[in-house]
């Protein structure tokens, strides 16, 4: 579906805020079918940018795991690897 958005739980250093909200912003992005609304939709856009965002943001502050925490970095060079050998 939404092919932007990056898994943010499980990651060592957790996941920002910024993140969170720039998830949650492609989200409704996709939702509602604008990049950016018009004056007369730009409330509601935000308004569920920002619900978006908390209980995204509750969600992965109530997750558990026994996996250990990934690197961002070594999963960043994964997708370069993936993307080179797609598009090579």
């Amino acid at each position: 579906m939404c092919r932007n958005i990056r898994t943010l739980f499980n990651f060592e250093p957790p996941a920002t805020e910024d993140e969170i909200h720039a998830s949650a912003l492609q989200f409704v992005r996709k939702l509602s079918g604008f990049n950016k609304p018009s004056q007369a939709n730009a409330e509601a856009f935000d308004r569920a940018v920002a619900e978006v965002s908390q209980a995204a943001h509750r969600l992965l502050t109530s997750l558990n795991t026994s996996a250990p925490a990934r690197d961002r970095a070594v999963e960043a060079e994964k997708a370069r690897a993936r993307a080179r050998e797609r598009f090579a």
